[in-house]
């Protein structure tokens, strides 16, 4: 009796079904977010240099899996992003292969902003600030931003798929390569500095005139 007594007073242990890691604070999970989304574009980007386009594919591939899973176990969570970024990696990765064509992997990022882009589109469509959801934790903004900044999101995301691909179907393969290194990422950059003004105006308790 005693025996079941002193289990009896052992406290619960719950079964953490989702990762072993704690979730981090965005102020801890931003830069660490940010070097597993670039590692796998720094891996192709040495591929390519040293082996070809088709090697270089198949290191973005492994590359980009790889970073699903150092962010599960770093950041205990994966972001629907990341997740349909290395669905289409490995789509596009496979028919390169399969078809000896890499023309796919050149489209791949165009699938990939417009894909994006729809899914923002559909979301504001149907009432649902899907941009809310993957960046409420870092910013604080009233209904009013989040829909301005999702309309911008959806125009720059259209703008990448449409210069993706008059890049790499009218420049030379090395051409598209160093733009997907260094200017898609530059670009993208520099649109998050310009929505800055936004995102102070529409910060709850600012103007919201703009």
């Amino acid at each position: 009796m005693s025996e079941i007594r002193e289990r009896a007073a052992e406290p619960s242990r719950d079964v953490d079904t989702k990762s072993d890691v704690a979730p981090k604070s965005p102020s801890q999970a931003s830069p660490v977010k940010a070097i597993i989304e670039f590692v796998p574009l720094a891996m192709f980007g040495i591929a390519y240099a040293l082996y070809g386009i088709k090697t270089a594919t198949g290191v973005l591939m492994v590359a980009t899996v790889l970073s699903l899973v150092a962010a599960w176990r770093l950041l205990g969570h994966v972001t629907p992003m990341l997740v349909t970024t290395t669905v289409l990696v490995l789509f596009f990765g496979f028919l390169t292969f399969a078809l000896d064509d890499p023309r796919f992997i050149k489209m791949k990022a165009t699938a990939v902003y417009l894909l994006f882009a729809g899914a923002l589109g559909f979301g504001l469509a149907t009432g649902r600030l899907f941009l809310k959801k993957l960046l409420g934790e870092a910013m604080d903004l009233t209904a009013e931003g989040w829909k301005r900044l999702s309309q911008r999101w959806i125009a720059f995301f259209v703008a990448l798929a449409i210069l993706n691909e008059v890049i790499w179907r009218s420049q030379s393969e090395a051409a598209w390569v160093n733009f997907k290194l260094f200017g898609f990422p530059l670009l993208t950059f520099a649109f998050m500095i310009a929505q800055l003004g936004l995102i102070n105006r529409h910060a709850p308790g600012k103007s919201r005139v703009e």
